[in-house]
């Protein structure tokens, strides 16, 4: 089967294409054919040598990615819930090695739900880590209530637009910062008000903010401990927090929470697989590449201009 492999840390350049056995599966496993596969920033952050890169530097060859949309091929034989043949969605075996950047990947079924038939392929591995990271922190991290004001910040990126939805579906009240040209994408998704963030310092109009959801960090983060009520949330996304910025934050008593623990769980799946099937959340795809332009596909998402998410269709 055709597999990206990363020969090393660094540049998109090491990303190869090369011919590996299609894997074998356990019992508790299913082997999906791989119609789409969704990228990430932290396969960006990996491929540099960063984030996840010291976790997985020990496995030869090292594949990447996480998020896939297929149909499975085989069950392995303590596998009930699902049959050859269906469409199946997830966040493989994150943050461990999942091996994603290929044509046949072995996935736990604990892990994966059924792909609604009102989506495509590409729609669904593009609901997965990201959906999964705004899903679990608002509802197993934050405890997000209705009624709750939600600072949302780069509402336009790939768990930003989830977020601004999932906030929504919660019945809170949304804000989401971007640049001005994607503020009628953020209202669209549902958000209440929208912050341009080059035009307008955000602490400068916002007060009371019960939860917020940081992905930015550094500086913006110390800002945002500005806007948070005292006894509020703020979950930063993986960008890590200072001594001074937990201090501001202690100050105010304000629960601040570092954020790389979202995990790959079915039952999460099938609840996105739910709210996309009833229309609740929609995966924006703003660009999608072949199999061969993976290395174009992470150039896209380092460029910092994404709105929603990049796939590749395989």
């Amino acid at each position: 089967m055709k597999t990206i492999v990363l020969n090393q840390f660094g540049d998109v350049e090491n990303l190869q294409i090369k011919e590996l056995p299609i894997p074998s599966i356990s019992e508790d496993e299913v082997l999906i054919k791989v119609k789409a596969i969704s990228i990430n920033p932290v396969d960006i952050k990996t491929r540099k040598g960063e984030a996840l890169a010291n976790k997985l530097k020990k496995h030869d060859p090292l594949v990447l990615g996480w998020d896939i949309s297929g149909t499975i091929e085989k069950t392995g034989h303590q596998v009930t819930d699902f049959s050859v043949g269906e469409d199946v969605f997830g966040m493989v075996n994150f943050v461990g090695h999942g091996k994603a950047y290929a044509e046949y990947v072995a996935v736990p079924a604990s892990q994966i739900a059924r792909k609604p038939s009102n989506i495509s392929h590409e729609e669904a591995a593009a609901s997965t880590l990201a959906a999964l990271t705004a899903w679990q922190a608002f509802t197993e991290f934050g405890h997000l209530k209705a009624g709750d004001k939600v600072l949302i910040h780069a509402a336009s990126g790939g768990v930003g637009h989830f977020a601004v939805q999932i906030a929504k579906y919660l019945k809170a009240y949304v804000i989401g910062t971007s640049s001005a040209q994607n503020k009628e994408f953020v209202l669209g998704l549902g958000a209440d008000e929208h912050v341009d963030y080059r035009k307008q310092r955000f602490e400068d109009v916002l007060s009371e903010i019960d939860f917020c959801l940081e992905s930015i960090g550094g500086e913006n983060f110390e800002r945002t401990v500005e806007v948070v009520r005292p006894f509020g949330t703020i979950i930063n996304l993986p960008s890590g927090l200072s001594e001074t910025a937990k201090e501001k934050s202690k100050r105010k008593n304000i629960k601040a929470c570092f954020f790389m623990a979202v995990y790959s769980n079915g039952k999460d799946m099938n609840v996105i697989a739910h709210l996309l099937e009833k229309g609740i959340i929609k995966a924006h795809v703003s660009n999608s590449f072949a199999f061969e332009e993976m290395a174009e596909a992470h150039r896209q998402i380092e460029s910092g201009r994404t709105v929603g998410k990049v796939v590749i269709s395989v």
